[in-house]
């Protein structure tokens, strides 16, 4: 057969249309959740993915309608179990790609024990976390990553409960890729969802997303402009970690300790700073701690985003399946033999 008489099979170049399903999404004008919405169905073609081989599945929660809006196979689960039923279909269909929608209430409160056994576990999700320090679809409760002091319909005199860390959390449970961006930094975002998708194991990302009914402004430090040249840091890949007007500012570290410097006033270069390295699980665990703000620190902490680890190792839908193989190297067996076992016997 000759070139010529091969036939040839374009598909249609897939756009972010393409992931959009004809369900109106049911959420409150100026919620978070529409931008990452946004985000996702635009990296969707960057992956090279087609809408049928893409499955979204979720808990409880706003966030947790997500599958709805998206042109893709997708499930609606239960509340905090979504990840349980996302690991069991990606072992049994490792080729498709699997996504969580899940949100802090959903994923670290009733989901929690789920939360910590997947991310060491390691099968190869893609996990976004919307973050948005309150329980939105219920009215307003506060959530384990409420701040301390927020005053809500279960916490009328102000929260007293010590929130959780995601990024402590994620890396502290062995995951293998933790990352951080932000609902109103679209190309950022953006950029952030596909190092996810196209890391192999769990990637966790937490994406800070307002509330407007219920928590308005709680990540305004990190909204405008204004702000965010102060109280944001963006990690790069081997760059040092620099930021403030101008990037007259940088960290070092002191033994364990980040210290915030000025790099006009102390005769500091940038080589003098720290460099970012996404496999260093040391520093990843401390830029972790930089959201809790320690009394002890001589200037507050800027907040960091971008991907903070990424670790290579092997899956859980892997392992599970060289166990099979080898399990079956002599061939595979029957149910009648698994019942009967090595040492059945007859009854006449």
């Amino acid at each position: 057969m000759s070139d010529n008489d091969i036939t040839t099979i374009d598909r249609p170049v897939l756009t972010a249309k393409d992931f959009a399903s004809d369900q109106e999404p049911k959420w409150c004008p100026g919620c978070g959740d529409h931008a990452v919405l946004q985000q996702l169905k635009n990296v969707m073609p960057e992956l090279g993915v087609t809408p049928e081989n893409v499955v979204i599945l979720s808990g409880i929660g706003c966030s947790s309608r997500l599958p709805y809006y998206m042109a893709t196979y997708g499930v609606h689960g239960i509340h905090g179990r979504a990840l349980p039923m996302a690991t069991g279909l990606k072992v049994s269909r490792p080729e498709l790609s699997v996504w969580v929608a899940t949100g802090d209430g959903d994923a670290l409160s009733i989901g929690g024990n789920h939360f910590i056994h997947t991310l060491r576990r390691n099968p190869d999700l893609n996990v976004i976390l919307f973050n948005n320090e309150i329980y939105g679809l219920t009215k307003g409760q506060y959530s384990p990553t409420s701040k301390i002091g927020l005053r809500t319909v279960t916490s009328p005199s102000g929260v007293i409960d010590h929130p959780f860390n995601t990024a402590a959390l994620t890396i502290g449970s062995g995951g293998s890729f933790f990352a951080r961006a932000f609902d109103r930094d679209g190309k950022y975002l953006r950029s952030i969802l596909k190092r996810a998708a196209l890391h192999k194991g769990t990637s966790l990302v937490e994406i800070y997303q307002n509330c407007p009914i219920f928590n308005n402004a709680a990540f305004e430090a990190y909204a405008t402009p204004e702000n965010k040249t102060e109280h944001t840091i963006y990690l790069e890949q081997d760059k040092p970690l620099v930021f403030g007007k101008d990037k007259s500012k940088g960290i070092r570290l002191d033994g364990f300790k980040p210290v915030v410097v000025d790099l006009n006033q102390e005769g500091l270069s940038l080589d003098d700073l720290w460099v970012h390295n996404e496999s260093d699980i040391n520093k990843a665990s401390i830029l972790a701690r930089f959201a809790d703000a320690p009394d002890n620190l001589d200037e507050l902490l800027p907040r960091p985003f971008g991907v903070f680890y990424a670790d290579t190792r092997v899956t859980y839908e892997d392992a599970l399946t060289a166990q099979i193989n080898e399990a079956q190297k002599n061939g595979p067996g029957t149910l009648e033999e698994l019942l009967k076992g090595d040492s059945s016997y007859e009854i006449k």
